[in-house]
């Protein structure tokens, strides 16, 4: 009887802890953030900051080189450079890095809002100018899973500060407003009379029935690199 009670106990021993573990995962989640996954993006992040550091030391190509050296003001060399990584740039490549220092937010921004993508990181839609070129640059994130980046952007509020850091250039957004909106709602990217910024995320938390959209305005660009 004795043999049969050890396996017995083992087995519930495993089952407790795996409960534990469960309840706490829960817990966090609820709280803070998924867990395993903010751990797996939590690597991407940081190899992805190696990987917008070396897009940072890349000089232009002698074509590149060429054009820029015919634009006479820095405004139309970042939007040129803008163009020109928005065409070079695959799904998933760093890009940039957005800080929202309202949420305490730094993360290394990349190409693109497939699945995989936004599993490392916030991304810029496909369908959008990067930040330099004239329009409205969308960028969407999680707020529950992969480190959560846009977790609290609710708590934004008009004035707040956003900047997205490109190679090119350094560009400040004011915030104007919040909306919550349907998950088909195409039109808060639309192109306007002035450059902005739109962050968008599921809404509420641990739902994806609507959106949190985030509109700024363009206030700042300072540029960098190639642009100088």
């Amino acid at each position: 009887m004795s043999d049969m009670r050890r396996p017995l106990r083992a087995l519930s021993t495993v089952l407790i802890i795996a409960g534990v573990l469960m309840l706490a995962d829960a817990a966090l989640t609820v709280l803070w953030q998924e867990p395993v996954s903010g751990i797996y993006a939590r690597i991407v992040q940081d190899r992805l900051g190696n990987d917008l550091h070396d897009l940072d030391l890349a000089q232009p190509s002698a074509v590149d080189r060429a054009a820029l050296a015919a634009l006479e003001s820095q405004q139309r060399r970042m939007a040129f450079l803008a163009r020109r990584l928005r065409v070079t740039a695959r799904p998933g490549d760093a890009v940039g890095r957005i800080r929202i220092p309202k949420i305490g937010a730094s993360f290394v921004v990349v190409d693109g809002t497939d699945t995989a993508s936004l599993r490392k990181g916030p991304g810029i839609y496909d369908q959008v100018p990067f930040p330099g070129a004239p329009g409205t640059t969308a960028i969407a994130g999680h707020r529950t899973t992969y480190l959560a980046p846009f977790r609290n952007i609710d708590k934004l509020k008009k004035g707040d500060e956003i900047s997205v850091e490109m190679p090119y250039g350094r560009f400040t957004y004011e915030v104007e407003k919040r909306r919550i909106v349907a998950p088909t709602e195409v039109s808060v990217i639309k192109r306007v009379g002035f450059d902005r910024l739109v962050l968008s995320a599921c809404h509420p938390l641990y739902s994806a029935a609507q959106r949190i959209v985030v509109f700024a305005r363009l206030v700042g660009a300072q540029a960098r690199g190639a642009a100088v």
